[in-house]
């Protein structure tokens, strides 16, 4: 079970990593949208979360 959560985790991580390069390029090419960046910073929060309880 530790496995699939260790998995878990990191491709939480390459999400958050990859919703950051979205949002990042979404705001250099159209302008900055508040809502895509409040959903980056829950997705980051959710991604914290699941690395402090994996460690815990």
């Amino acid at each position: 079970m530790a496995g699939s959560t260790d998995s878990s985790t990191k491709t939480m991580g390459v999400v958050t990593v990859g919703g950051l390069v979205a949002v990042t390029a979404y705001t250099v090419a159209l302008g900055s949208n508040g809502w895509l960046w409040f959903g980056w910073v829950v997705l980051g929060l959710i991604t914290l979360a699941l690395v402090v309880m994996r460690r815990a």
